[in-house]
């Protein structure tokens, strides 16, 4: 990383963190990697985020694609966890995808799988070479609504106002 996006402008014992490098919000190599065996086994140190918003409705699909992709509501991020850029790459394109709808998450499996063996062969694929979407153009991050309280005794306490019906829960 250092030779493709210079010094890093964070680092730590465990950490290098560059910010606004390429087409990344921030990248972080991790001194401690984590074991993962998909599509083979490599241990996940370089994690990429990106702006995006990640619909709440497709985290559960973006686990099952990958453990390695971390949807973040509230920063609108979305990160991919690696052990090589290109992996990200792929990832990051094959997890919008499946957020557009344009792959199952088995189909993004498969393909995934395809790629990242055609990589090792020295061979390219458009899912590895580059973004095939536009990232933070517009506003991505959430920061979510205050739940509604209504005030009772005791000095300001407050309680969740009730759902109707939920009085017995």
């Amino acid at each position: 990383m250092i030779d493709k996006y210079g010094q890093p402008n964070e680092f730590t014992n465990s950490l290098l963190v560059w910010h606004n490098n390429g087409p990344w919000e921030r990248t972080i190599v991790h001194r401690d990697g984590v074991a993962h065996n998909f599509p083979r086994k490599h241990s996940d140190v370089l994690q990429q985020f990106i702006k995006y918003r990640v619909p709440v409705d497709k985290f559960d699909d973006l686990a099952a694609f990958d453990g390695s992709l971390y949807p973040d509501r509230t920063r609108g991020e979305l990160s991919a966890k690696s052990d090589r850029e290109e992996m990200n790459v792929l990832a990051l394109n094959l997890a919008d995808d499946i957020i557009r709808g344009k792959k199952t998450v088995e189909q993004a499996r498969q393909y995934y799988d395809r790629a990242a063996t055609l990589s090792l062969t020295g061979k390219s694929d458009p899912y590895i070479s580059r973004m095939n979407f536009r990232s933070g153009t517009l506003p991505t991050a959430d920061e979510d609504k205050q739940l509604k309280h209504k005030e009772i005794g005791n000095g300001g306490a407050s309680e969740m106002e009730k759902e109707p019906g939920s009085e017995n829960q």
